[in-house]
């Protein structure tokens, strides 16, 4: 019997790839007000040239270990106690300048003094546009008289606190919120989704994790045995990795448990 439910947080109940993309979208809005470049031609460029950078810093197997991906790079602090979090901490004002100036670059415009405005103008961008899917506070409410609730999330805790303070509503309905960032690995290394079972004082079988990424949330709970359901709201087509459930909406979780 499912006693507890497990939610990853991006892309689960924040629609994290939204607010990225409104905050490229307002950025390379005033590159085209002062250049005249095509936004989405500027984002792609600078899409790309983040992951090129990203990729090539002594942080990057870190970063993949916790589970970071190269657009929080462009707007986290990484303000946490962790030797390899405050490496980052360092790189990043130089990582969000680059990534912008080498963005620039490709489009043939050479301004490193814009691409800084550009960079730091990101960040608030994102700040300023958290989105939450619709269906998901009254999901929870539902579920938090019967179940209990935990949140498990790669990144960093910085990060993933300031998502959280950005949507203040949210943390009310977890018992627990557990950031891979703490506790040293992420999703999918079954060790995080084992810590999760230890804290919620459950066993696999009476746990459910919920999450969008196959890779991560789903793989992982397959590794430690807990039954998962895969929210696949983009259509993707299936992949090696089998989830004991999917659903294309949050709603279609109540016909599951």
């Amino acid at each position: 019997m499912i006693k507890t439910i497990i939610f990853d947080l991006d892309d689960t109940l924040l629609w994290d790839k939204k607010s990225v993309k409104t905050a490229f979208e307002e950025t390379c809005q005033l590159a085209n007000h002062k250049y005249g470049v095509d936004p989405e031609k500027l984002e792609e460029a600078v899409r790309e040239e983040a992951r090129k950078l990203y990729q090539g810093y002594e942080t990057y197997e870190f970063t993949q270990m916790i589970g970071i991906n190269p657009f929080e790079g462009l707007w986290g602090n990484f303000l946490d106690d962790h030797t390899y979090f405050k490496k980052m901490a360092e790189i990043v004002p130089n990582y969000r300048k680059d990534a912008w100036t080498n963005g620039l670059k490709q489009l043939g415009i050479e301004d490193e003094e814009f691409a800084a405005d550009l960079a730091e103008q990101f960040p608030e961008n994102r700040k300023k546009n958290p989105f939450i899917y619709e269906e998901t506070f009254s999901i929870l409410k539902k579920l938090q008289h019967d179940y209990q609730l935990i949140m498990l999330t790669n990144g960093s805790p910085d990060l993933q606190n300031t998502k959280l303070t950005i949507t203040p509503e949210l943390k009310d309905y977890f018992d627990h919120i557990i950031i891979s960032g703490d506790f040293g690995r992420g999703k999918p290394d079954p060790s995080i989704f084992e810590h999760v079972l230890e804290t919620a004082g459950v066993t696999k079988g009476e746990a459910l994790m919920v999450g969008d990424n196959l890779m991560t949330d789903i793989l992982g709970a397959n590794r430690t045995g807990i039954k998962n359901v895969w929210i696949n709201r983009e259509n993707k087509p299936p992949q090696e990795v089998k989830p004991t459930y999917e659903i294309k909406h949050l709603e279609e979780l109540f016909d599951l448990i």
